[in-house]
This record gives structure tokens, C-alpha cells and sequence, in this order.
């Protein structure tokens, strides 16, 4: 039997490819792995949890899970974020209705779990010149950096638990925002000068911001995780190629910077369908892929484990889109089995939802997969 990790030992072991004691949880370690609130105030009443809500993102309505909440799942990660304060901090326009500091409006209209965008700043007929003269971030403001070494500081104090700082989005979220998804794919296909313009004036920001960030806690964190989404249900938002010309050199620069500055491991998320470019993540410095969204083309767990197994490490793959809302706790729990004996030999695993609980997951079915996860032993540790 192994010897019985630490919750930090046990994540860079299983980032190590080692063989850790038990398969390592994660609930909210960043913005894609916790809850939206309705649903989430839920969980709290179950667990008989008090305390105020906050955003870990706003757009998706999605909260920092409370201390003892992780303690109870027994959570081998921690979370870090940047803060949102001074000019980069949300203009509010109305009751449930505010302005990012992109310039992006959102609304939360009744009935959604999401804040939905209402206005693309640089959507339509613009020109280069356009995009140069567009208000960006100030990625100086020193909002972006406040909290972060006292967050860092009381993980390393009052937990032994992996420390997860989440880095800005490097290019491909922040565009897609501000150029509007449909004048997006067209620009990648008929006006790639464009895009690309817009894609380095983004990138030019938020490396500053991840810079910033990291002088301040780069050197003692455990994991750094961003997210791009570049997949979607039956296989990438583009062309490979397209994928290979336009955004994986910007990728790269982004974030080779990451290594430069951390010694932690760097893990992408990007939902959807992404087999086709996994080698590629490889090659450009990505340890971790979350959420592996195994309902989607081509991300069968079995698969990816043979495939990639000895060389990338699977954040997620309990599936949000079926068995955790309308699955029973059985089914949750035959799949929490499923995931660990496909996937968590060996190291390179980290179980967690593939992507954030909507309100449709039961309480009971969060409460199986955690908690079953902790207890269960697999057959390759017998």
C-alpha cells in the first residue's frame, strides 16, 4: 500500500507521473471547476455551511467554495486569484447589468445560469487601426496583484494543500469577447491580418498582467492554470492548421513566459474536442489538460490515458453534461470507479467535474462523486 501523501504531495505526484496514495480532488481549484451559485447555496444548506458568496467568476456566476466545504470533501487544491480592483474593477450598469474591463456589457437575464454578453466592443466593419486605438486593460493597475501574496501565504499556513494561482486568459477568450464570435471565425478565414492584430494587443496585455502576478508568487506555487477554449463538441472551433499558424506561436510566447518566471506546473483548459492538438500542448509546455470533456469527439479517458498518459496529466473527466445532472448516485459513483481505474494509475490524474456544477447537478450527486472519490480504492493499489 502507499504510504499516505500530504494534499500537495499528492498533486505534484500525480503531476510527477508517480504513483500517489489515493487519486488527488479538486473542487474549485480555479474558475472551471467549482459551482454556480444557485446551485451551490444548496450545497451550503446540505453541509450546513454559512458565509457570503464571492465571484471566482462573475460571467459564469461561479463562487469560491467556502474552507470548510474543501475540508469536508477533503480537497487536495487550493485556489489563488488576481484581484479586480481600481480600473480594472467592474463598472455596474444596472441592477444585474455591468462592464468588464474590456469594455464587454453582460446581463443576467432571468432564468440564466450565466451573465449573457450584450455588446462586442469591436464587432462589424473596424480596421487595424481600430484595434490600435481600442481602450485595453491597464495591466499596471495594482488591482491585479492585491491579495495574492496573503492568499499564497495563508494556503502555505493553514492547509498542506497544493497552491493553484489562475493566470488571465492569454488571447483567444478576450478576442473572441471583444470581436463577437461570428465576425471572429469569419476574420480567422477571410481576414486573418485583422485578427491577428487584435490577437496581439490582447496578448501584449495580458502577458503583463501574468508577468506582474507571477514576480509576485511565481516561485512558490504549486500549479498555474489559463484557459482558452479552442475545442468544441465534435472537434476544434478551427482547422488544425489554422490553429498551428494563428494561435499556437502566441500560445507558446505566453507561455514560455510562465516557465521563465514559475517553476510550478502550467495546465490549459480548454473544453471541447482537442485530441487532434494534444501533442502540440506538449510541445509548447502544457503539463495539465482540464476539463477533458469525454462526452465530446475523441476524448474517450481510455484512449487519452495510452495515448498521452506518460506525458500530460487529465484534470477532470467526471462528466457534467449527463451522469452528474441527471444520472443517479449510483451512476455517479460507478463513474468516479470508471475515471480512477481508466485514468489514475500511474499518476497524470486529477479528478474534478469537467467543467463548473450547473444548478440542474444534485446536491446528493456532488456529494457522491466527492466523497466516494476519497474512499474508494482502486484495483491497481490492492
Amino acid at each position: 500500500m502507499t504510504k499516505e501523501m500530504t494534499h500537495r504531495e499528492r498533486v505534484l505526484a500525480a503531476f510527477s507521473h508517480r504513483q500517489p496514495d489515493r487519486v488527488p480532488l479538486d473542487f474549485a481549484g480555479g474558475r472551471i471547476s467549482s459551482m454556480v451559485v444557485d446551485g451551490y447555496d444548496h450545497l451550503k444548506a446540505a453541509l450546513h455551511v454559512n458565509g457570503v458568496n464571492e465571484w471566482s467568476d462573475r460571467m459564469m456566476r461561479v463562487v469560491k467554495v467556502h474552507e470548510p466545504i474543501l475540508q469536508h470533501f477533503d480537497i487536495d487544491t487550493r485556489a489563488i486569484f488576481g484581484g479586480k480592483s481600481g480600473s480594472n474593477a467592474d463598472i455596474e450598469l444596472g441592477p444585474n447589468c455591468y462592464r468588464d474591463a474590456w469594455g464587454v456589457e453582460r446581463t443576467h437575464v432571468p432564468g440564466s445560469f450565466y451573465f449573457e454578453q450584450t455588446s462586442y466592443p469591436l464587432a462589424g466593419e473596424i480596421t487595424v487601426a481600430d484595434v490600435a486605438k481600442y481602450p485595453l486593460p491597464d495591466p499596471m493597475d495594482p488591482g491585479l496583484v492585491h491579495g495574492l501574496r496573503e492568499r499564497r501565504d495563508w494556503i502555505r499556513a493553514n492547509t498542506d494543500c497544493a497552491a493553484v494561482l489562475t493566470l488571465p486568459s492569454p488571447f483567444v477568450h478576450p478576442s473572441q469577447y471583444l470581436r463577437g464570435f461570428e465576425d471572429w471565425y469569419v476574420d480567422l478565414a477571410a481576414n486573418p491580418t485583422l485578427l491577428e492584430a487584435l490577437f496581439d494587443a490582447v496578448l501584449e496585455v495580458t502577458m503583463v498582467m501574468a508577468r506582474r502576478q507571477l514576480e509576485v508568487i511565481g516561485q512558490d506555487i504549486d500549479i498555474i492554470i489559463c484557459s482558452d477554449d479552442l475545442g468544441a463538441q465534435n472537434g476544434l472551433q478551427f482547422s488544425r492548421a489554422h490553429y498551428q499558424k494563428f494561435i499556437k506561436p502566441r500560445h507558446a510566447k505566453y507561455f514560455r513566459q510562465i516557465h521563465e518566471l514559475s517553476s510550478a506546473k502550467l495546465v490549459l483548459h480548454t473544453c471541447g474536442s482537442v485530441v487532434s492538438i494534444i501533442d502540440d500542448l506538449i510541445e509548447i509546455g502544457v503539463d495539465g489538460l482540464n476539463p477533458v470533456q469525454v462526452t465530446t469527439a475523441g476524448m474517450d479517458p481510455v484512449t487519452l490515458k495510452q495515448r498521452f498518459g506518460k506525458r500530460m496529466v487529465f484534470w477532470g473527466a467526471m462528466d457534467t453534461q449527463g451522469i452528474l445532472p441527471h444520472g443517479s448516485t449510483q451512476d455517479v459513483r460507478r463513474m468516479v470507479e470508471e475515471r480512477i481505474e481508466q485514468m489514475g494509475e500511474g499518476g497524470g490524474y486529477i479528478l474534478a467535474p469537467c467543467h463548473n456544477l450547473q444548478p440542474d447537478v444534485p446536491v446528493d450527486n456532488v456529494r457522491a462523486m466527492y466523497e466516494h472519490a476519497r474512499e474508494y480504492v482502486p484495483s491497481y493499489l490492492k
